[in-house]
């Protein structure tokens, strides 16, 4: 869709043109819809968020600017409908979050909680680790914390990779053992 093709959807719209006005809306009710979902955080509530916000529209269409982007107007419509509904739901409040929310994205990092509970899995494999013999905790570290290849941690113990094979084979089954015997670790995420 083209800007002169929205520009004439305008026009048409300001002279009642009904036709052009359902191009318009058939055009910006997603984008509308997102930013009102992503602003409130109930689809009922964007559902008759989007609405209003195309009422809006409607009656106001006469002081659209068409120096302006129409996606940007027809945004900040919607965004400014999203506001009041905050405030009147919030008492008259609305945090800079609550505004910001159609620009805001999830943080990648780790919860407190997550972090927690990695730590203590990595403390209980610690342990379970100091438990092994010597050759067998290398050969785990060396394929899973160092992450190298059978090759690789069979040219650094100076075996070959069969025995390295069989030493890990060996060290998963003593691991095993030693959680089945009492040692629990919580399920990866």
């Amino acid at each position: 869709m083209g800007l002169d093709q929205e520009l004439d959807w305008v026009l048409r719209a300001r002279q009642g043109g009904e036709q052009a006005f359902a191009q318009l809306v058939e055009a910006y009710q997603r984008p509308i819809y997102n930013l009102a979902y992503r602003m409130l955080g109930s689809s009922v509530e964007a559902e008759d968020a989007t609405q209003e916000a195309f009422v809006r529209i409607w009656t106001r269409l006469d002081t659209y600017d068409s120096g302006r982007k129409l996606s940007s107007w027809v945004l900040s419509v919607a965004s400014h409908h999203c506001i009041d509904r905050l405030r009147r739901r919030g008492g008259g409040q609305v945090s800079m979050e609550e505004i910001m929310a159609s620009r805001w994205l999830p943080d990648g990092d780790p919860k407190p909680e997550e972090r927690a509970l990695v730590s203590e899995r990595d403390e209980r494999v610690r342990r379970l680790l100091d438990l092994l013999q010597p050759q067998y905790r290398l050969v785990i570290v060396l394929r899973y914390w160092e992450d190298k290849s059978y090759a690789e941690i069979a040219e650094i113990t100076d075996t070959t990779e069969s025995a390295v094979k069989s030493r890990l084979h060996r060290a998963r089954l003593a691991m095993a053992e030693l959680l089945s015997a009492g040692e629990r670790l919580p399920i990866e995420t």
